[in-house]
């Protein structure tokens, strides 16, 4: 049977997370690795949906999936060891195989360059393939951080004396003091997006519109949620995933303002 750790919603009502969902013996399956698994599994069938109402072979949607998650986890990986390499140095089978130490921007970095790949080798249109992985992102990203939560590994929060303050004693990285549950703010938060995204992607005629948006509202949300976490302050008071979330709100609106701008000339050129 799994241990549970105990956290406290409030003094008045206990919850429970599970690092392990299944101990037989030797035997052993992370919270984190299930829901990882869940969330490509359903963000794949999304992206099969979606590349369907694109007129493009749904086919595609296993080479896409499959490389934005291994390069997403490779870039994670990488990035954290490069941020944390004292640790690595100490023991390294550990920092690379556990289910911790997943750094958000590197994991995008890394995602982005798997689909890409994809793209290149397939020779296929950039901006509604683009489009389309950027409407499964925050999907899978929340349903990501469901397994961070269960399994407290020390994603959590700065100390909060706010009723839904969590404490996680029993976690893969315990702290007994009351802390923010950020991985419950980024899971609500990554849905938020995902429902916006998916009722403007009827709305949005430009290809790359979509791709801009989602850049937007996640470079928003991670830069907001940042507050609550315990990053240090690298430049101006803030956190490295800030600056590189305000790289993702600039490089949205660009990308915005120049899509927009060659539609226009487009359009003249045609009516002319």
């Amino acid at each position: 049977m799994p241990t549970p750790s105990t956290i406290c919603w409030s003094p008045l009502r206990p919850s429970d997370v599970y690092p392990f969902l299944v101990e037989i013996g030797p035997l052993r399956i992370p919270s984190f690795g299930v829901m990882v698994t869940c969330g490509f599994l359903i963000s794949l069938f999304v992206l099969r949906r979606e590349l369907i109402r694109k007129a493009f072979d749904p086919a595609l949607a296993e080479s896409l999936a499959v490389a934005a998650m291994v390069g997403g986890m490779i870039g994670a990986k990488v990035y954290f060891i490069f941020e944390a390499l004292s640790y690595f140095v100490e023991d390294p089978i550990h920092i690379i195989f556990s289910g911790a130490g997943f750094t958000f921007y590197g994991g995008l970095i890394g995602g982005a360059v798997g689909v890409f790949y994809v793209i290149y080798r397939r020779q296929l249109p950039v901006l509604p393939i683009t489009d389309a992985v950027a409407l499964i992102l925050p999907l899978g990203y929340a349903i990501g951080r469901i397994g961070c939560q269960l399994a407290g590994d020390g994603d959590y929060g700065t100390p909060t004396d706010l009723p839904w303050g969590m404490a996680y004693p029993n976690g893969i990285v315990p702290t007994l003091d009351r802390v923010h549950p950020t991985p419950v703010y980024e899971t609500l938060q990554s849905l938020a997006i995902f429902g916006i995204l998916l009722k403007l992607r009827n709305t949005l005629i430009q290809p790359g519109q979509l791709l801009c948006i989602s850049l937007i509202l996640t470079g928003i949300a991670r830069f907001w949620v940042e507050f609550f976490r315990i990053n240090p302050d690298v430049l101006w008071g803030l956190s490295d995933a800030q600056i590189f979330s305000i790289l993702m709100v600039l490089s949205g609106g660009a990308g915005w303002v120049i899509g927009k701008s060659t539609n226009q000339r487009i359009t003249k050129s045609l009516n002319h």
